[in-house]
C-alpha cells in the first residue's frame, strides 16, 4: 500500500484528501496550518483538513513554520512514498520535497503556467478568463514551476464566482490527482516543463486590489466583484461609508456621465456609471455594520438619502 502525507488547509482540500482515503491510499499523516481565531468573537477554530483528517482517527501535524520544525523531522521519519499537497499555505523546504521516493506533487487550482500563487481562482475571475481547471504538478523549490504531470480544464460562467468555483476545481482535482497517482507511481508518466514565456502570478489580495476602479468598464467590475465573492468581497466608498458589492448586473445602456456617479436612483434600481460609457446596476450590497442587503430594500432602508449625481469611489 502506496504510504502518503497529505498536506492542505482549507475546504478545498478535504474533498482531495478523503478521495485519497476511499481509494485506499495509506495517509500517516495530515500536515496543516495551526488553528486560528475565526469570525468578530476571535473564536481558535481547527482548519477544515484538521476536522477532516481526525473524523478518519489520522495523524495531525500543525507546524507554525514547517521548515525546521519537529514536524518536519517526524514527516522525514515516516518515510512516505508521496507528499501530496492542495491548498497547504506554506513552501516547503527541499529537505522535504526530497525525502519521498516519489517526491512532493501539488493540486494546482489553475492551468498553469497561467496564475502561479495563492490566488488563482480570484485571479481567473477577475481577468474575465473563459476557463481554468486544475494541474497536478511536481514540486520543486521555486513556486509552481515544477513539471506538469496533468491538467483538466473547465468553463467559467457568469453565474460563477470564487465559491462556486473552489467547489468544482475542488472535485476535478481529486478526480484529476487519482487518475494520475496509479500512473506516477509505476513511472508511466512523462512531466511536462512549463513554458516559462506563458507565466502570469497569482498573488495573494490585497486590500486596494479590493476597492473598485469605477473607471473600469461594467463587465470588468462585474469579474471583480465575483473574482472576489464570497471573499475577501469587492466594495467601494460613499460618502465615507464602506458598501461591500455582492452582486452587480452590467447593463446595455450607456452613459456619459463621470465614472462613479450614481446616474440613476428609484425605490427598486440603483445604476452608476463605470468607464467607457458603461453602466453597472447593483444588485445585492452590504453597508458598513449591517448585513447584505437586497437593493430595493436597502434603498427603501439605511439607503434612503442615497441620490442621483452622487459619486462613490
Amino acid at each position: 500500500m502506496t504510504k502518503l502525507i497529505f498536506m492542505g488547509t482549507p475546504a478545498f482540500s478535504v474533498p482531495i484528501l478523503e478521495g485519497l482515503i476511499e481509494n485506499g491510499y495509506d495517509i500517516q499523516a495530515v500536515v496543516t496550518q495551526p488553528d486560528r481565531p475565526v469570525g468578530r468573537k476571535k473564536v481558535i477554530t481547527p482548519t477544515p483538513v484538521k476536522e477532516a483528517a481526525l473524523k478518519h482517527n489520522l495523524l495531525v501535524l500543525q507546524p507554525e513554520k514547517i521548515s525546521g520544525s519537529p514536524e518536519m523531522e517526524k514527516i522525514i521519519e515516516l518515510a512516505p512514498d508521496l507528499i501530496v499537497t492542495a491548498a497547504f499555505g506554506q513552501f516547503l523546504p527541499e529537505k522535504i520535497l526530497n525525502a519521498p521516493e516519489f517526491g512532493a506533487i501539488n493540486v494546482h487550482a489553475s492551468l498553469l503556467p497561467k496564475y502561479r500563487g495563492g490566488a488563482p481562482v480570484h485571479y481567473s475571475i477577475i481577468e474575465g478568463e473563459k476557463e481554468t481547471g486544475a494541474t497536478i504538478m511536481e514540486m520543486v523549490k521555486k513556486m509552481d514551476a515544477g513539471d506538469i504531470l496533468s491538467q483538466k480544464a473547465i468553463p467559467i460562467t457568469k453565474a460563477d464566482d470564487v465559491g462556486t468555483m473552489f467547489d468544482r476545481l475542488s472535485v476535478v482535482g481529486k478526480e484529476l490527482l487519482l487518475e494520475t497517482l496509479p500512473k506516477l507511481l509505476a513511472n508511466d508518466i512523462t512531466p511536462i516543463p512549463q513554458d516559462e514565456s506563458q507565466v502570469t502570478f497569482s498573488p495573494n489580495i490585497t486590500r486596494e486590489q479590493e476597492r473598485i476602479d469605477w473607471n473600469k468598464t461594467a463587465e470588468q467590475i462585474d469579474n471583480q466583484v465575483r473574482g472576489m465573492r464570497p471573499w475577501p468581497t469587492a466594495f467601494t466608498i460613499y460618502n465615507e461609508i464602506n458598501w461591500k458589492l455582492w452582486e452587480v448586473t452590467p447593463l446595455e445602456e450607456t452613459t456619459e456621465a463621470v465614472p462613479g456617479t450614481i446616474i440613476k436612483r428609484s425605490k427598486k434600481e440603483l445604476w452608476i456609471a463605470c468607464g467607457e460609457g458603461t453602466v453597472l446596476s447593483i444588485n445585492k450590497i452590504q453597508p458598513s455594520g449591517k448585513g447584505k442587503l437586497f437593493i430595493q430594500d436597502f434603498l427603501n432602508g439605511v439607503g434612503k438619502t442615497v441620490a442621483e449625481s452622487d459619486k462613490v469611489g
